[in-house]
């Protein structure tokens, strides 16, 4: 860039797997549409349609209690190959106008059009004729948001929704981020608000106002991040290589497990699940991960990092069970199991250099949702 401020816009498809399901099946057009879990099971809420929000549903809530809260709702199961498919085209829409776009999910995405001389390089514009083409070919309606740099435009984004375009310019930024209350700061997540409140910052005003050394005693590396955006600055990049950093697949049970048997073979299917997964994109990885949440909602996560790729081999198999030693399982009952592969290399494994085994763990409390 020559110093201009970047012109980046962010396009967040409205309530994506509940649309699709009612633009593909006519009969739950205007009714409340829950895509996840039955309510009847352990599962969550993936996303919900306006009209169940309507009653406080909100993705990530337990199924059970969305039930509660609006009992006449629709739950459907996720259909993923068909948001797979609206998604490509959304994205295809994307590549009419711009080489630098970063997916950051099948139903969102960063644009950087900095140099666009298309709509007479109106970057506003340009978004309202991405919004039209992408409901002439999907039937599915968008949010954009426009600013100078990709927190601001995440945060416009969220104006207006449904099918919302709203813009916030350098002269607005600043001030923007100042009146806004510090739950509604994108990478500021519960618990880092709650300790943010604890020291008395509840909005950007108050974030802006304490000293970065202040920020980095109780941030850490954070805190540049946080100093930043309190006044409207995000120097990141959109990253159109942004390469993937894992490979996850994680169950909720509807009944809680206890016997360690049958614990080590669902960890083992999940590991075949990922690494399947995985061989789909011709990748290996050097790290997994397991992850355990029992009935009290305490999260443990525990991973080791190999010298050779992961695999569905007896050693792994094995590396299993080292990982659930001493965690309480088997004595506890556990609610929630997850696989996690990184540490990803594509290509030939036997060319990659040596890698030194390590291992971490970390115990998480208090976890208050189920994801």
């Amino acid at each position: 860039m020559d110093g201009r401020p970047r012109k980046i816009i962010h396009i967040d498809m409205d309530a994506f797997y509940a649309a699709v399901e009612q633009r593909d099946h006519p009969q739950y057009r205007n009714k409340p549409v829950i895509v996840g879990g039955r309510p009847d099971s352990r599962g969550v809420v993936a996303t919900c349609s306006y009209e169940a929000r309507q009653f406080g549903v909100r993705s990530a809530m337990p199924s059970a209690h969305a039930y509660r809260l609006c009992p006449q709702a629709i739950f459907i199961k996720p259909r993923f190959d068909a948001y797979r498919e609206a998604s490509a085209i959304i994205r295809s829409v994307f590549a009419r106008y711009c080489d630098c776009i970063e997916p950051l999910s099948l139903d969102e995405a960063y644009l950087d059009v900095s140099d666009t001389e298309l709509c007479q390089g109106s970057a506003t514009l340009l978004a309202k004729q991405i919004k039209q083409d992408i409901l002439k070919q999907t039937r599915l309606i968008a949010s954009a948001g426009v600013s100078y740099n990709k927190f601001l435009a995440k945060l416009a984004s969220d104006m207006g929704k449904p099918d919302g375009l709203y813009l916030i310019t350098p002269e607005q930024g600043p001030e923007f981020a100042e009146r806004l209350d510090i739950g509604r700061f994108h990478g500021i997540g519960p618990a880092t608000e709650q300790k943010m409140r604890e020291l008395g910052i509840n909005t950007g005003k108050d974030l802006k106002a304490v000293p970065l050394p202040v920020l980095h005693q109780h941030f850490g590396k954070a805190a540049r991040h946080y100093f930043d955006i309190a006044r409207g600055i995000d120097l990141r990049p959109v990253n159109a290589d942004r390469p993937r950093k894992s490979v996850g697949v994680e169950t909720t049970f509807e009944q809680d497990l206890a016997d360690l048997g049958a614990i080590q073979r669902q960890l083992q299917d999940l590991m075949r699940t990922a690494l399947q997964r995985l061989a789909e994109k011709r990748m290996t990885a050097y790290t997994l991960t397991v992850k355990i949440k029992f009935q009290n909602f305490v999260q443990i996560t525990r991973s080791r990092t190999l010298s050779e790729p992961v695999a569905d081999n007896p050693a792994c198999a094995l590396l299993l069970t080292e990982l659930v030693k001493n965690t309480g399982v088997g004595s506890s009952k556990v609610r929630l199991l997850g696989v996690t592969l990184s540490g990803l290399d594509s290509g030939d494994a036997a060319l990659k250099p040596h890698r030194q085994l390590d291992l971490f763990d970390y115990v998480q409390e208090g976890v208050g949702q189920c994801r």
